[in-house]
């Protein structure tokens, strides 16, 4: 899935930010530049998105021969 951040303005000026294809809750993350732009935040809805795990698998590897 495609990660996308959705700026909805609608008559009244309110805003609504909306994120998809993010894991977990670097969702909130990637979409703070724009709350830090449009002013403070007055209500925040959490999706089962936001309490999903990061499937990402770190792996390093150390060269133990020299």
């Amino acid at each position: 899935m495609a990660k996308q951040i959705i700026v909805d303005i609608d008559n009244t000026g309110e805003v609504r930010i909306e994120t998809t294809g993010f894991a977990g809750p670097v969702c909130l993350e990637e979409s703070q530049f724009l709350k830090g732009l449009l002013g403070h935040e007055t209500s925040r809805c959490l999706t089962p998105m936001f309490y999903q795990k990061n499937d990402v698998e770190l792996r390093k590897h150390i060269n133990l021969c020299g």
